[in-house]
């Protein structure tokens, strides 16, 4: 059975290419670009909570990661650091070869040195801190969205609740839309390009990660605004529905700006080859208050707006 160090040295030190001093010390050092500025999230994933306990390990090493990056995406800053915590109930190192295998894709992906982190025995769960840069001042932030802005969003949000609900049979999905969710939900992708080309187009941003409305809330509370939402992809009422509003775990960016910026953002979103959809706009009123149209123009009866790890 190899020691804990045995199994960091193996799978988790691997060389680095903008850090002075990564994994082996008790501490790592980085040296920020001139004139920027660091931006640090941190993000714990739980076996049973934030994934099934039978997760295929690399799939699960990317998303770890994967999360984290989102949040910097969020901010318009470009990740460069990770630290990874992790708790494993044994040294089983099949299982751990292939979580590396997945963790350190997504990290080449993005271009980010793993420095250090821990590891200890237990239930199986992982923390990752991670920093990125950006020009000072440019940052994108929840506080930003003014009334008659409008709100876009990326992607198809509500593809990975779809594939969580197959998994645990409360649905039924056929191909090709199977492999879509299942694929957004195993392997999202962190929209960085994106994240870096809104600097200074958006006026707030924030990634889907507890379910889109719940997480536009986070910026009309910030913000002291309301909104509107009357998205041309609202599905039928129901479960698909249910998923696009509520669902989650899609690490899509929503965002905020100005309207006479529309045909700049349809422009991003072609030479990104990223669909982004205007979805709403941002409205003088009660502070987190949000008003759902259907295609009719009629108002959308919700029962939930996203996930809470402490409300039932």
């Amino acid at each position: 059975m190899p020691s804990e160090f045995a199994l960091i040295d193996r799978y988790f030190k691997r060389a680095t290419s903008h850090t002075t001093l990564g994994v082996g010390d008790d501490a790592a050092i980085v040296r920020p670009s001139p004139g920027m500025e660091l931006v640090v999230s941190t993000d714990m994933l739980v076996a049973g909570t934030h994934f099934l306990p039978d997760a295929d390990p690399e799939n699960l090493g990317w998303k770890v990661l994967a999360v984290n990056v989102s949040d910097m995406a969020a901010m318009g800053a470009q990740p460069k650091w990770a630290l990874l915590a992790a708790a494993l109930p044994a040294a089983t190192e099949s299982w751990i070869e292939k979580f590396a295998t997945g963790f350190f894709a997504c990290a080449d992906a993005f271009g980010i040195d793993v420095i250090g982190g821990d590891t200890t025995k237990g239930p199986r769960n992982f923390c990752v801190t991670i920093f990125g840069e950006l020009p000072a001042g440019q940052a994108l932030l929840r506080s930003g969205a003014r009334p008659g802005d409008e709100v876009w969003v990326s992607g198809t949000p509500g593809r990975a609740a779809q594939g969580l609900a197959h998994l645990q049979g409360r649905a039924a999905l056929g191909e090709p839309a199977l492999a879509e969710c299942l694929a957004a939900l195993h392997r999202p992708q962190p929209r960085v390009a994106l994240g870096l080309a809104l600097r200074g187009l958006a006026t707030a941003a924030i990634d889907v990660s507890d379910g889109l409305l719940a997480d536009l809330g986070h910026v009309l509370a910030a913000s002291g605004v309301a909104a509107t939402l009357r998205p041309a992809a609202l599905p039928a009422p129901g479960f698909e529905r249910d998923c696009y509003l509520a669902g989650g775990d899609d690490y899509e960016l929503v965002f905020t700006a100005p309207a006479a910026r529309h045909e700049e953002v349809l422009a991003l979103g072609q030479r990104l080859s990223l669909p982004l959809d205007c979805i709403g706009v941002i409205a003088v009123g009660v502070p987190g208050q949000l008003t759902v149209l259907d295609a009719a123009g009629q108002p959308v009866e919700i029962a939930r707006r996203g996930y809470d790890h402490f409300l039932p």
